[in-house]
């Protein structure tokens, strides 16, 4: 504590992202960071950009990069932000969209950051119990409130929401903006960008963070009405006008076209993930099914703090999580199928029975 600070900022409870240590040979299975390097075009378009422009601010509007979202996806310029990174467009989301005359709803098992930015931003929320089988219980979500963020595939659990239940969510709520937060969505869910024509209450965000290889990168977007993109535009120019480096809108133009690239490599960390999970199934884990880049998996028979240290001590993190309800379940990002196998076969070492 120090008595520089304000009231807010003593109350505050930040969110703690996964460890970054630098250890040799260390397999780093806790971030849900890509396990492939990105596409060659993003490479040599951030290398061309890194020229001597670089004296001069990047364009604001990123102009090009929108137009890039906007024809990759089927919509229209004026229906998408860009920020440096989803973090970002998620916080000037909270700030700019969600009401504090009543609670937003949100899982209790979900992203992290959710009850951080509400903290930062002195914004009432209330958790919602996700179900016996872990996945989100649209039924749920009644009553007034200051607006809805759904993680899909949601964060933690991997597991997925079909549209249907989202239009649910939207037509229940209609003056309420409901944010569908699609960081993992490249993985095998279903993205509800198509229903942001249907619904001017509507926000999805996206990430180049993970399917895209990016994270080093930072830059997410949003894609929704006019009206509540220009809300966001209005917290972003009464913050950092210039939240994309000159790289940074290149690289990503670059990643978004490159589709091609994008389906293949995806393809590979789906098909290491179906491989993974009956590896572990056979070596007594429950797992999640899961339509992202991680599986959330938990041993009957062995606590998962002492499997993460055991883990550890094998120079392999993986993310043992302090939520209530998963506190005993470990997240485990996907990797190579190179990194899978020294996975699992210290999994192996580890809960063999000892003579």
């Amino acid at each position: 504590m120090s008595r520089f600070w304000n009231r807010r900022v003593r109350d505050l409870h930040p969110y703690v992202p996964g460890e970054q240590p630098k250890v040799a040979d260390l397999l780093k299975l806790n971030t849900n960071e890509f396990p492939y390097g990105p596409s060659p075009k993003v490479l040599a378009a951030i290398r061309d950009a890194a020229s001597d422009d670089l004296r001069l601010y990047p364009d604001p509007t990123a102009t090009v990069l929108r137009d890039t979202i906007a024809a990759r996806f089927g919509t229209t310029s004026d229906r998408v932000f860009v920020g440096n990174g989803s973090d970002e467009v998620l916080a000037h989301a909270f700030r700019a969209l969600f009401h504090d005359d009543a609670p937003v709803l949100f899982s209790d098992v979900t992203y992290g950051f959710y009850p951080v930015y509400c903290g930062l931003f002195e914004q009432p929320f209330r958790h919602i119990p996700l179900n016996d089988d872990f996945a989100i219980d649209i039924d749920a979500y009644t009553g007034d409130c200051g607006g809805i963020i759904v993680a899909n595939p949601n964060a933690n659990t991997g597991i997925a929401l079909p549209l249907e239940q989202i239009e649910t969510l939207l037509k229940r709520h209609p003056d309420r903006t409901v944010i569908i937060d699609e960081a993992y969505v490249d993985f095998g869910a279903q993205s509800a960008i198509e229903l942001t024509h249907r619904y001017d209450n509507l926000l999805v965000v996206q990430t180049l963070s993970k399917s895209y290889a990016l994270a080093g990168l930072r830059v997410g977007f949003a894609i929704g009405s006019p009206e509540l993109i220009e809300g966001l535009i209005r917290v972003k120019d009464s913050f950092n006008s210039y939240p994309l480096s000159r790289p940074a809108q290149a690289g990503a133009i670059a990643a978004i076209q490159d589709t091609e690239w994008l389906a293949d490599i995806t393809a590979r960390v789906i098909a290491s993930r179906d491989r993974l999970v009956p590896e572990l199934e056979n070596l007594g884990f429950q797992v999640l099914p899961s339509c992202a880049n991680f599986v959330l998996v938990h041993h009957t028979e062995h606590r998962a703090g002492d499997i993460a240290a055991a883990l550890r001590e094998r120079a392999i993190l993986v993310r043992h999580l302090s939520t209530p309800r998963i506190q005993d379940w470990l997240r485990i990002s996907i990797g190579t199928d190179e990194a899978c196998i020294r996975l699992t076969d210290a999994l192996r070492d580890i809960l063999s029975p000892r003579s």
